[in-house]
Order: C-alpha cells, then sequence, then structure tokens
C-alpha cells in the first residue's frame, strides 16, 4: 500500500542533532509514514543512531554529490503521495504531520502548503519566529519567506516540475519555490507552526554568508533574469560583516555598503539601477551629515 506520506531527511555528520530529528518524525503518530535517511557517509556517531532506529525507517550512509542530492535520492526511493523534506538538524513539532495530511485531503486542488516555523538554538529553545508571510510570487523574489521543513507538498509536484537543482550547495529550496512559483502550482498557507529551523554554529547558511549570496544571486540571475535590489544589498551587507567591518563606523560602512552594492549589481545586473545609485547616493550623504555634525558639536 503506497504511505499516505514520505519524509526525507538529507544527513551528514549532524549526530549531536540528529536523534531530536529523528523523534520528532517518529513520534508524529502518523501510521502511514515512510521516513527516509539519507547520509552522506558520516563520520561521527550519525549511523550508530541510525542503526538504533533500523526498524522504523530507512537509511543509507554513502558518499554523496551534496544536500540537494541526497534529497533528491531520498524522493525517488520514496512513494508516499505526500513528501515532507526535514534537515537533520531540524524538528517537526507535534501534530505537524496530520495537520499537513489533514489539510491535503480536505483541498485536492493544492499542490504545496507551508506553515509557520521558529528558529531554534542547540537546546531547541526558540530564538524568533520565522519570518513566513502570506503567499505572494511577487514577494517571493524579495524574500524567502517559506520555512523549508514547514513545507509539504504532493510528489505530483516532483513528477510534473522535477526535482531540486543538485548543482546549489546553498539555496536549492528556495530556487525551488521559486521555480513552482512559475508554474500551475497551487500553494497554500496553513496558520499553524509546524517545525523548529535550527540556528547553531556549524549551520552552512551562518558559516559561508558571502557564498551563500553569491549562489543566491547567481540563482535569481538564471531564474529571473535579474538580481532584486534587496539581495544586492544583503550581499554587500555579508561581505562588510564577514570582513570585520563595525556597523558603529557608520560612514566608511556607509561608503564600504555603497561601494560594493555598485559592484554587485554591475556584476549580477550588468547595470547600474537608478535604485541603487540613489540608495547609495543617501547612505553616504545621511552618514556624511551625520559625521560632520558630530565634529560641530
Amino acid at each position: 500500500m503506497t504511505p499516505a506520506i514520505s519524509v526525507v531527511t538529507p544527513s551528514y555528520n549532524q549526530g549531536p542533532f540528529i536523534e531530536r530529528t529523528i523523534r520528532s518524525v517518529l513520534e508524529q503518530g502518523v501510521g502511514d509514514l515512510e521516513y527516509m535517511v539519507v547520509d552522506g557517509g558520516s563520520t561521527d556517531d550519525t549511523v550508530a543512531i541510525l542503526q538504533r532506529h533500523a526498524g522504523r525507517l530507512r537509511w543509507v550512509s554513502e558518499p554523496d554529490q551534496g544536500q540537494a542530492d541526497a534529497v533528491n535520492k531520498g524522493i525517488r526511493g520514496t512513494s508516499g503521495a505526500v513528501v515532507g523534506w526535514l534537515n537533520s538538524d531540524d524538528v517537526y513539532y507535534p501534530g505537524a504531520l496530520r495537520t499537513a495530511l489533514d489539510y491535503f485531503a480536505a483541498h485536492p486542488e493544492v499542490d504545496l502548503i507551508y506553515g509557520n516555523a521558529h528558529h531554534i538554538d542547540d537546546q531547541d529553545r526558540v530564538i524568533e519566529p520565522y519570518p513566513t508571510e502570506p503567499w505572494n510570487v511577487d514577494r517571493l523574489r524579495e524574500v524567502c519567506f517559506l520555512c523549508q521543513p514547514a513545507v509539504f507538498f504532493r510528489r505530483r509536484v516532483v513528477e510534473r516540475h522535477g526535482a531540486l537543482d543538485e548543482r546549489l550547495q546553498y539555496c536549492m529550496d528556495y530556487e525551488y519555490w521559486l521555480r513552482l512559483a512559475g508554474k500551475d502550482v497551487c500553494v497554500a498557507q496553513l496558520p499553524d507552526v509546524l517545525a523548529g529551523s535550527r540556528l547553531h554554529a556549524a549551520t552552512k547558511t551562518l558559516g559561508s554568508r558571502i557564498k551563500v549570496h553569491r549562489e543566491i544571486n547567481d540563482m535569481m540571475r538564471r531564474c529571473c533574469g535579474r538580481v532584486p535590489e534587496r539581495w544586492v544589498y544583503n550581499y554587500a551587507h555579508a561581505v562588510l560583516d564577514e570582513k570585520g567591518v563595525p556597523r558603529t563606523r557608520k560612514l566608511p560602512f556607509a561608503l564600504g555598503l555603497s561601494v560594493l552594492s555598485c559592484y554587485a549589481s554591475l556584476r549580477w545586473n550588468r547595470r547600474l539601477s537608478r535604485e541603487v545609485m540613489r540608495t547609495a547616493g543617501r547612505w553616504i550623504w545621511d552618514n556624511s551629515v551625520s559625521a560632520w555634525k558630530r565634529r560641530r558639536s
């Protein structure tokens, strides 16, 4: 019998967290659940943890080409009509899978749903709500407001529109939502808090912010034809933060932000938009005036 829902967990050396991830899935109380962990050949205690749960999930541990490859492998290796993708350091909250299944059952026209989520720390404590927003395609190009572990989609979505882009290492989920937004995919937002997305020092996106923003901008250029100004500015902020330029040094920070924003606009959009030039000029002017006033006082 085809499972009602398949959950896929890509994993690599997340021993401190994967036990909590696994339990958050297995303790959902959904009988027709298929759970598969696709591990990339972890060298920590991940395999030992997987072996302990072997009777309640399927797993494989072997080298892969990264997270997107692992997720795609898991989707191909499962058969549930609904698919959930939960990274090996994130968690589902109690009732998340039943909430998703009940909504899909009541709304057969809906292809993808997303709920609310929390950012959590390494002890599962809530840091802040994830900034989820109502579905809006134009807004999605400006900010990724879907929290990946709180997203579920029907298998027919993958069959019709393909799987994750395995070239991507950081923004494969964002690219997928943007790709689906341009198709005939029916999306619905749920008010429920479904998942916890973990923020910790070893998280890929926190540890490689410049690489993340470069990849997002490359992806935006391919998917949307241009990079929105918001992502141009985000890249500039990431570079300055990683270089340790303090925001308290307002004029140097504004100068650096302006130069980097212009550079990013030229690099990815092949031109300086009026918006970027106007914004950069305002940053420099406002902070120059503030510096002059401080000197006079």
